[in-house]
């Protein structure tokens, strides 16, 4: 039997949720328009997250990341 695969774990400081969403940035000065970073936020820190590089100017989405059963997560943040 095989297991289901484990989720990403929230990426704010001291947070040990399970993530719901993917925060998928860059940093123009540095990174080319194809290089994309990652990070895992749970559904209260995707916000933070997403506000937090948003400052700096670097542009930011935020996504569902799809539950185990292949379904996405309701309520993606803009």
């Amino acid at each position: 039997m095989m297991s289901q695969p484990e989720r990403p774990m929230c990426s704010r400081a001291g947070c040990r949720a399970e993530a719901t969403r993917a925060v998928v940035w860059r940093n123009p000065r540095i990174h080319t328009p194809d290089r994309r970073k990652t990070w895992h936020a749970c559904d209260e820190h995707a916000p933070y997250l997403r506000d937090y590089l948003a400052a700096r100017g670097f542009p930011v989405i935020v996504e569902a990341i799809p539950t185990p059963e292949g379904s996405d997560a309701a309520g993606v943040t803009p």
